[in-house]
């Protein structure tokens, strides 16, 4: 299970000791998969969206040995869930979720400009149609609790601006983005929301471990903003890439260097799991990828790619428990994010299978029970 860095440190030093406390009997995190893959990076010349209801079919079918996915993540645009969805279509939302024995976790809040939102750093009415958007998701959010099929989750955001026109003003953009942050605070506190700013390169303000925690700093509302880490996506942080001042590891890394690698993620987590409230289980192979309209970014790869650079489960372990090994039982679900697979990986059954193994094995490992 952990067969990659398997290098000497104190996490290495407990594997031992993870092995033996893991049991199939921990129901906690709850296990979601994310629809948006189903509508990110489709269109646009690309392959056509899965719609909303395949995707929800092929999370409920996949089963390991009896464990079943407890829940998914929404995107709020179409064709999947409207951001200016009614009150009965979001009753015709739950039906479907529930019928299929799952419930809602976190919602991806539209806020860029092409699905009707703007650039958190832009000018005044890019601000207003970000926090526009927001409010819309943050409606949302509180009505499907309401429902009752949303135990838990959050609003994820990001700056939906890019690093090239971040970098024109590095310190003015940052200082605007995080006073869009701090009015998206005051409005999802306002329907009782938590909002998970999104760690991934391709989002100016945001393509640098170091920027995002200046970021978090700078709004200081930790009982409000948070941040969603991704193991695919802040792999990258390591690298550097669109920021390579703040590289951890250097352009040429070997990756059988395993005491280099560690030392550099204990840095990376160390720093954003204090921040950390979502977390998605992901595989990367150390390179970007783009597709449709999204920006190249992280790629997400199967969990037992043969080019995949990380140990799911011994990675997770850095953002599911703390400096010293022990569980944070902070996270009560976690999510995988397949972005950008192709539809043919996507419609196979056996693709989700190996994902929820994969996800299987980071809650018995890391996970407990309530």
């Amino acid at each position: 299970m952990f067969r990659r860095f398997a290098a000497d440190g104190y996490f290495v030093s407990n594997l031992k000791r993870w092995e033996n406390s893991m049991s199939n009997g921990n129901t906690f995190p709850k296990l979601h998969n994310a629809a948006w893959p189903g509508v990110v990076g489709k269109g646009d010349g690309g392959e056509p969206p899965i719609a909303l209801d395949t995707m929800l079919d092929l999370t409920a079918a996949a089963e390991v040995n009896g464990v079943k996915f407890d829940g998914v993540d929404l995107f709020l645009h179409a064709p999947h869930t409207d951001i200016d969805a009614s009150d009965d279509e979001l009753k015709e939302l739950v039906e479907k979720v529930q019928s299929r024995g799952l419930e809602i976790g976190s919602l991806v809040a539209p806020v860029w400009p092409p699905t009707g939102g703007g650039p958190a750093m832009g000018n005044e009415e890019d601000r207003r149609r970000f926090l526009m958007q927001l409010e819309k998701a943050c409606r949302i959010a509180k009505r499907l609790r309401e429902l009752g099929v949303r135990p838990g989750g959050h609003v994820r955001i990001d700056s939906s601006g890019g690093t090239g026109d971040w970098v024109k003003d590095p310190e003015g953009n940052q200082k605007r983005i995080a006073e869009t942050f701090r009015m998206g605070c005051d409005i999802a506190e306002d329907y009782g929301e938590t909002l998970a700013a999104e760690g991934e390169i391709c989002w100016g303000g945001m393509h640098s471990w170091r920027r995002m925690v200046q970021l978090l700093e700078m709004v200081g509302r930790p009982e409000t903003l948070g941040f969603q880490a991704d193991l695919a996506h802040t792999l990258l942080y390591l690298m550097g890439y669109n920021a390579p001042e703040d590289a951890l590891l250097p352009a040429d890394f070997d990756w059988s260097d395993k005491a280099t690698f560690e030392q550099a993620y204990r840095e990376l987590t160390n720093a954003l799991r204090p921040w950390t409230i979502d977390f998605h289980v992901a595989q990367n192979d150390a390179t970007v990828h783009g597709s449709g309209s999204h920006d190249k970014t992280g790629r997400h790869c199967l969990p037992n790619d043969p080019n995949g650079k990380l140990d799911i489960t011994w990675a997770s372990g850095f953002w599911l428990r703390d400096e010293n090994g022990e569980r944070t039982k902070k996270l009560r679900q976690i999510c995988w994010d397949g972005c950008m697979f192709s539809n043919a990986v996507m419609m196979d059954p056996s693709t989700w299978n190996q994902i929820l193994a994969a996800m299987i094995e980071v809650r018995n490992a890391h996970g407990w029970n309530a």
